[in-house]
């Protein structure tokens, strides 16, 4: 009996061990309504998105880096970087931020990845832009990520 309790402690202690290791190499995808419903404070997560038309707002000075918004048509979130942008970064293209939240709201990003294909939209901004009522894959192509926006009543120029 001691031999199967002192089995089932060593069996317990390794599989808490390896849960806990999971949980601090997990790495939530959100997109930025769910960033801004949820609590990731402090939590490093994956924020996917399109880059906001007229937000980017790069560094001067001997520094890189950049300022931009990311949205995916409902939200957006204001996003810091220090570092050279990746060469497809730009207006309206997608985009996946590696960071953490701060309590002042801004999105501190250590990593920037752009999408090489002009069509890329990650699915979380797929879902949220048909929530909003601003697509429907039926009638053709996403509206161009200047448009998002705009109240949900008006109609896109074009």
């Amino acid at each position: 009996m001691l031999v199967v309790l002192v089995c089932g402690i060593g069996l317990g202690s390794a599989a808490a061990l390896t849960l806990s290791a999971f949980s601090d190499n997990l790495v939530f995808f959100v997109s930025p309504s769910d960033l801004v419903k949820s609590a990731f404070n402090g939590r490093q997560v994956r924020l996917g998105g399109l880059v906001e038309a007229g937000t980017v707002e790069k560094s001067s000075g001997g520094q890189a880096g950049a300022r931009f918004k990311v949205t995916d048509g409902s939200a957006s979130v204001p996003v810091t970087f220090k570092g050279i942008l990746p060469d497809l970064f730009r207006e309206g293209q997608g985009v996946v931020v590696l960071g953490v939240e701060q309590n002042d709201g801004v999105f501190r990003a250590s990593e920037v990845l752009a999408k090489h294909d002009e069509a890329y939209m990650p699915k979380e901004v797929a879902e949220a832009l048909k929530k909003s009522g601003r697509w429907n894959p039926a009638s053709g192509p996403p509206p161009p990520a200047s448009t998002w926006n705009q109240p949900a009543t008006e109609k896109p120029p074009g």
